[in-house]
């Protein structure tokens, strides 16, 4: 019986067990203003309108990560070659993840920045310093 505690109280202080995030649900403010935060810079560089297909949202404190697929209305994909990033030359199908966006944010006052972003990136750029020291909690998996 001692031992089936030791192996509770292992999980429990485990660090799966000890998270220390959580995820806004669908439909609250804190969800919008995040979702709010990152619109502008996808649009600038997908062009508008655009939604987003959220796969990781995270937030811990003033800090949260976003994981997010973006689309147009209705879950069209969005055709890089056609985007205005494309135009500028900043994208290069050939060397993308398609459109998947990750974004950084801190939270100032009552309003969410996102202060680092990507598209389409094809490593975990956000993984080490300087971003683990600041957003360690939401991005623990990713520093080492």
């Amino acid at each position: 019986m001692k031992l089936g505690w030791l192996v509770v109280a292992a999980l429990i202080a485990s660090p799966l067990a000890a998270q220390d995030w959580y995820e806004p649900k669908r439909g609250t403010a804190e969800r919008k203003a995040l979702m709010n935060a990152l619109r502008p810079l996808a649009e600038v560089d997908l062009g508008a309108p655009v939604e987003f297909v959220v796969h990781d949202l995270r937030v811990s404190g003033h800090r949260a990560f976003a994981s997010v697929q973006p689309q147009r209305p209705g879950g069209r994909p969005i055709d890089i070659a056609s985007t205005p990033g494309f135009a500028r030359g900043e994208f290069s199908p050939d060397f993308m993840d398609g459109t998947h966006m990750q974004a950084l944010y801190i939270k100032k006052g009552n309003t969410w920045v996102a202060v680092e972003h990507a598209i389409g990136a094809t490593d975990v750029w956000f993984a080490g310093e300087p971003f683990c020291s600041s957003w360690g909690p939401v991005i623990a998996e990713f520093c080492y």
